[in-house]
């Protein structure tokens, strides 16, 4: 007599202390995106009051705001691939911590900036702990959890992201212009620390990867060998075109909302103010329904079949927000989606790239991977911007949606992973 059929939840084998690890590296990188953000909200006043009394203030303002941004990408492209190799030498629990504390107190020295010089520097110094925790942070979710739980599990933590950026507007709107006390309240972070010290144990892979070969984590290990070298390479060029659609299509959503007011007649203060919660509130709740959808889509169909939809859909998606709204409320309507289909795909990040590198190099590789991203999306920006200024919003940023297809392309060289075991 057969059996009836039953299907298990995910979570149905999910430990207290696997919650508790989700948590916490949720948590680091909840802070880690408020970090990032911290300056994007504050950056108009910080530099009012930096660059006053200099002739030119406004354009000077773009200019040292894209160099700031430019800071931001490098310190984060280092700092993920240094404490990534740290963390696959000396353990992802005491790494973890170090990132935490990089990036806290860097943030709330800002609040002593008084020259130009000093911003940049200590935005440096944030940027690499910021991506050293999302390194060491993705690495130890997917080695704690079971494969059955794995890509939820990563496809949660990344989402958590929205979180961070919600919390850093609340900030922005509690400090107004005293873009100083948002530095003080970035000091917080840190205490998450003795937490991270006192209620994590380093993953068991880890530990029997350490006892099997002490000599770990190194970018020369995984450049001289081929499919180590292979993953790493495609892995940085697709998260190229996450990063880059997320600079100059994602976040465009805020420039498609105030091009349409100010074609409608709104006043250029009103259409800034509903650009913004067009961007910080409908679009980036859209964004964390996709980025959670990820990894059950993943579950599903596989890592590669998911990255391919969610590219292929968002190919369609993109030029229909940019040309076919009338009216305000109609690209409220379409923004959610927008946000959703075309930004999913970095939940797939913390998913997919521990599954391509081994235990002695996986945080090594999964920095690799993002944090080099960043280095080809900084020129996808700049270009961006050039873009929009030559051709309007709405046809720059159906341009700049192409590059979903060379994602596509790069899809087809990655391997599957589902349903494997971590390489050990």
């Amino acid at each position: 007599m057969s059996q009836p059929f039953t299907t298990r939840r995910w979570y149905a084998d999910v430990t207290t202390y696997q919650w508790m690890v989700l948590a916490i590296a949720s948590a680091g990188w909840v802070f880690d995106t408020f970090e990032g953000q911290l300056f994007n909200i504050t950056r108009a006043d910080l530099l009012t009051d930096l660059l006053a009394g200099q002739e030119g203030i406004e354009a000077a303002k773009r200019r040292w705001g894209d160099i700031f941004l430019a800071v931001f990408l490098l310190g984060g492209t280092i700092g993920g691939i240094v404490f990534g190799a740290l963390a696959d030498r000396f353990g992802r629990k005491r790494i973890m911590s170090v990132t935490i504390l990089v990036y806290s107190i860097f943030s709330g020295l800002t609040y002593f900036a008084t020259e130009l010089w000093h911003v940049a520097v200590l935005r440096f110094l944030v940027a690499m702990g910021v991506g050293g925790e999302w390194s060491v942070a993705a690495a130890l979710v997917a080695e704690v959890f079971q494969p059955a739980a794995r890509a939820r599990a990563s496809g949660i933590f990344h989402a958590t992201s929205v979180l961070g950026t919600w919390l850093a507007a609340v900030v922005g709107m509690m400090v107004v212009d005293q873009w100083r006390l948002a530095y003080v309240i970035g000091v917080l972070p840190a205490m998450l620390v003795f937490i991270v010290r006192s209620q994590l144990e380093e993953p068991t892979r880890w530990r029997e990867s350490v006892a099997m070969q002490p000599a770990r984590g190194t970018f020369r290990e995984i450049w001289e060998d081929p499919r180590w070298r292979w993953h790493a390479l495609l892995g940085v060029l697709l998260a190229g075109v996450g990063l880059g659609t997320f600079w100059g299509v994602t976040v465009a959503g805020q420039d498609l909302a105030q091009e349409l007011l100010l074609k409608l007649g709104r006043s250029k203060a009103e259409a800034a103010e509903s650009a913004k919660f067009a961007y910080g509130f409908v679009l980036t709740a859209g964004s964390g329904i996709g980025l959670l959808s990820f990894g059950p889509l993943a579950e599903r169909v596989g890592r590669r079949s998911a990255f391919a939809i969610v590219q292929v859909l968002s190919l369609v998606m993109v030029p229909i927000t940019c040309f076919l709204p009338r009216s305000y409320e109609t690209l409220l309507l379409l923004l959610p989606l927008y946000g959703m289909l075309t930004i999913s795909m970095h939940a797939g990040f913390a998913v997919y790239f521990p599954e391509l590198f081994p235990d002695r190099v996986r945080a090594t590789g999964v920095g690799i991977c993002f944090n080099g991203g960043r280095l080809l999306a900084a020129p996808i920006l700049v270009m961006s911007g050039e873009l929009k200024a030559r051709l309007g919003v709405g046809q720059a940023v159906s341009l700049l949606s192409l590059l979903f297809l060379l994602g596509l392309i790069v899809v087809l060289f990655l391997p599957e992973t589902k349903g494997k075991p971590l390489p050990k």
